[in-house]
């Protein structure tokens, strides 16, 4: 039985735009057993929705919707932001590669901003030097930027104030102004997750991108969703991928503002899937609604209560 609005959703969220059987006016929306004792017209609905997001600046994956997934600007934002710690590495005067691990918060633009001690120490601050920043989803797969630039100190007070009052809210400690070095950013390499080809972003791409409006909330979706909707998941599974094979498991990956990721279980491996929303979602409320109502319209097909009028996902790309 999907989950419908006492699931996921509170009562004060608006029910599913999706068409419905009629229920008797006694009838609970969120019972969906009783559509078993209603009769229905003997030729069956056609139900027409689309699985297209649009985001023009996100370079589409072959067989893949264009606009169904965020660009690589804009997921390393999103890492940045989610992450506290990365490599910071570079080369000591001796000629030697040399990484070391850094704290760290973000600019308005995405740039990280480290706390260091004395680093000179260790190599000349003003080189070039390039930050690595990795991010793990649900123990499954870790997307990761690398950041390429010099680091430098900032003259900027007002820039200063704000990065250590965030320094502060993020670590809960207070840091030393004269510790803080900016890294300037020259191109950023994004890898989905290990063993991946990599994407270069230009700077401009990245800092002007912005990082995922779903991100602070996206891993509490995912664990319920994964946790206590399980079922739920399967079935968004079956009705909207053409696995082409006996699907034995389903798992949320991730969500972000244009749809989520599934990894998919089966005897002939271990293959990743990207479902669009029918439309972007902004926040917490949109992207469950969003579940409800398409875990409502997956329950309805596998009942042959609707005829979906719809393209499956069918771009496939087996991890294991």
């Amino acid at each position: 039985m999907p989950f419908l609005p006492h699931a996921l959703l509170s009562s004060t969220l608006p029910s599913s735009p999706l068409p419905s059987p009629s229920l008797p006016k006694n009838a609970p929306f969120f019972c969906p057993h009783r559509f078993f004792t209603l009769k229905y017209p003997s030729s069956r609905r056609r139900l027409r929705c689309s699985l297209v997001s649009v985001s023009p600046d996100a370079p589409p994956i072959m067989g893949e919707t264009r606009g169904s997934r965020p660009s690589p600007a804009e997921v390393s934002r999103t890492i940045m932001e989610l992450s506290s710690t990365g490599t910071l590495s570079t080369i000591t005067p001796e000629g030697c590669p040399l990484g070391i691990g850094a704290r760290f918060v973000v600019d308005p633009r995405g740039a990280p901003a480290l706390c260091l001690n004395q680093p000179d120490s260790l190599f000349a601050v003003g080189g070039r030097a390039s930050f690595h920043v990795q991010f793990e989803q649900s123990g499954s797969r870790t997307p990761q930027c690398t950041l390429l630039g010099s680091l430098s100190k900032s003259d900027d007070e007002f820039l200063l104030k704000k990065l250590r009052m965030k320094w502060e809210k993020h670590f809960s400690e207070q840091v030393n102004e004269e510790l803080v070095y900016l890294m300037s950013i020259e191109r950023v390499l994004h890898m989905e997750d290990f063993k991946e080809n990599g994407e270069w972003v230009t700077s401009s791409e990245y800092m002007n991108a912005d990082p995922d409006p779903l991100r602070n909330f996206a891993e509490k979706v995912v664990e319920e969703m994964n946790f206590r909707h399980a079922e739920d998941v399967q079935r968004l599974c079956n009705v909207y991928v053409e696995s082409g094979c006996q699907v034995t498991g389903a798992k949320m990956i991730w969500v972000d503002r244009l749809g989520f990721d599934l990894h998919i279980y089966s005897e002939k491996g271990v293959f990743a899937a990207r479902i669009p929303f029918p439309r972007e979602v902004a926040d917490e409320k949109g992207v469950k609604s969003s579940f409800n109502s398409m875990s409502h319209l997956a329950w309805e097909v596998e009942k042959n209560y609707v005829v979906p009028d719809f393209e499956k996902v069918t771009c496939l790309k087996k991890i294991m």
